[in-house]
């Protein structure tokens, strides 16, 4: 009986013919009940192998040696084999283990393999969903605000041009009247000695015609009076002096749309293992990090700055005007707030405007110009208020690559701190919690300020917690960095927050005079600590990856080089 046949067949002992056969000698090939097992191995004619039923069934049959079970497993070919196999030419002076223990080491294999797919890299998979889900919605929503803002632009622009239109109309009427009065004052006199003539005339005719000599006497010649003719108008006829419409000229001014663009990075996923080394960075850093400009503010306490462009940036300290400065200390611009007190932070969006928050009414604030449409001659400033908190006050803000706005903010009884993402005025996420449903922020009075990488991952400097607190755009905790593992507990004082193109992460450790840098995953690489750093606060990099360093005390903002 093949006890393959059926899963329902009761295999019997091959002795006794009676009793069910758990046992199955591999050398006689017959099935053993319990009682006739030792009886078949007292029988020393021959060498026994006995083996559980259920391994017996679980081997395969050898193809090549139809007779025998495969309870041997070829390392080089990699399938199980017979012990006749050994000997065959086949597989001859190959590496063999037991079919089980491979079974055992294969089974090894599949626990770890089910532990990584459901431990990290099915989590991994589900995280970049939700970042997609997150970047579907924040194109969609940036989609239907720039066509709102085409539209906006359009009708600007045709009222610039109904202005201009109705302008010039009104000049071409005060023109057509100074003239038309002209005209009809000489018609006027021209038409009275027009009058006077043909009267002068006809009464020429009838003294020519009288024999009356004392009509003829009283007559007054008025020819030298007609003789002197009116003086002739001269009026040159106005021309629409039309200018040809240059396109690209006419497009600089209606404004551009910045560049959008589409990359896929590879990246290979690999388990994290306590301590391992990060990979170095795509470019390589500087051995000692090179100071190379500072400006005065001429701010009492400078505490944040932001870059409008690789030339430009803005700052703002511990009064109500914020200011734009370029690269070679001139003060390009001045904006007050509208409270008249100093801002808590500053941003730039990826359109160019400035945003600030205000910490007593709860506001975020957008500073945008105004100009018109032909001349950048006259310009001004409009703010408007674009969020107001109600029960939180605003700490940080960073504008993120979707041109959403992130926002840290602490609960009035300062019990609470969180991430609120707003794309406009429109809350979209909340983060504040772990997956253990711990609060992932301290709920200490300093501010948080913060900022998102490359990868989206969302950075918080807690200075109250002496942590930089690292979460996937989802909103899932990646990691806590409190400092390189020789540093003492409670000396980091990670103020300000920044990325870079490489999304390495710097914060200014506040106390400690200096900057750390930490990769994407909380390792540290280096500290600037040279450059004449004195209590750093607020920071940011350029397109070029040059440092922007606040200094608090000396008003100072220091641009450092640290990449080759």
């Amino acid at each position: 009986m093949d006890p393959r046949r059926s899963g329902q067949d009761v295999v019997r002992c091959t002795l006794c013919k009676d009793a069910v056969a758990p046992m199955y000698c591999e050398v006689c090939h017959i099935y053993l009940c319990q009682e006739c097992v030792a009886k078949h191995l007292a029988n020393n004619s021959n060498v026994h192998k006995v083996v559980s039923l259920t391994q017996f069934l679980s081997s395969p049959k050898c193809p090549d040696h139809p007779t025998k079970q495969c309870e041997l497993h070829c390392k080089q070919c990699d399938v199980p084999i017979c012990s006749q196999c050994v000997i065959s030419k086949t597989h001859k002076d190959h590496d063999v283990i037991d079919i089980m223990e491979n079974s055992k080491m294969k089974k090894d294999v599949l626990r770890k393999d089910l532990q990584e797919l459901e431990k990290f890299i099915f989590p991994k998979y589900q995280e970049f969903a939700a970042i997609i889900k997150t970047q579907k919605t924040a194109q969609l929503k940036n989609s239907k605000k720039l066509t709102s803002d085409l539209k906006k632009q359009g009708e600007v622009l045709h009222k610039e041009i109904d202005a201009i239109i109705q302008s010039k109309q009104t000049e071409i009427d005060v023109m057509d009247s100074k003239h038309k009065t002209a005209l009809d004052k000489q018609e006027n006199a021209i038409n009275h000695t027009i009058t006077e003539i043909k009267q002068v005339i006809q009464d020429l005719k009838s003294l020519l015609d009288t024999s009356y000599d004392s009509l003829i006497s009283k007559y007054q010649s008025r020819i030298g009076e007609f003789r002197k003719l009116p003086p002739k108008l001269k009026i040159s006829l106005t021309q629409l002096n039309a200018l040809k419409i240059n396109r690209e000229q006419l497009l600089k001014q209606f404004g551009s749309l910045t560049a959008s663009s589409i990359e896929t990075e590879e990246q290979d996923y690999t388990v994290p293992s306590p301590g391992a080394e990060s990979s170095p960075s795509d470019r390589p850093m500087l051995d000692i990090p090179q100071l190379i400009t500072e400006l005065d503010t001429r701010y009492d306490s400078l505490y944040c700055v932001s870059c409008l462009s690789d030339e430009e940036i803005w700052t703002s300290g511990n009064n109500a005007i914020m200011k734009l400065y370029n690269m070679n200390g001139e003060l390009l611009r001045s904006v007050q707030t509208k409270s008249g007190n100093a801002p808590q932070d500053i941003a730039v969006t990826r359109s160019g405007s400035l945003v600030y928050a205000y910490w007593d009414d709860r506001s975020i604030n957008l500073v945008s110009d105004t100009q018109t449409l032909f001349s950048r001659l006259v310009s001004g400033t409009q703010i408007q208020t674009l969020i107001t908190l109600r029960g939180w006050r605003p700490r940080g803000l960073c504008s993120t690559s979707s041109g959403d706005l992130l926002v840290t903010m602490t609960s009035d009884d300062w019990k609470q701190t969180k991430v609120v993402r707003f794309s406009g005025s429109t809350e979209k996420q909340n983060i504040q919690w772990d997956d253990q449903g711990n609060p992932l922020y301290s709920s200490g009075v300093n501010s948080k300020y913060l900022s998102e990488n490359r990868n989206s991952d969302i950075c918080v400097a807690d200075y109250d917690a002496g942590a930089v607190v690292v979460v996937s755009a989802a909103g899932k905790l990646r990691f806590r960095y409190t400092g390189p593992p020789s540093t003492p507990r409670g000396s980091f004082y990670p103020y300000c927050i920044t990325t870079d193109s490489q999304a390495n992460i710097l914060t200014s450790d506040f106390g400690n005079h200096r900057i750390h840098i930490i990769d994407q995953d909380g390792h540290f690489l280096r500290y600037i600590h040279n450059c004449g750093l004195q209590r750093p606060r607020g920071l940011c990099v350029d397109s070029k990856d040059f440092l922007f360093v606040a200094e608090l005390d000396t008003g100072k903002v220091k641009k450092i080089q640290y990449y080759k």
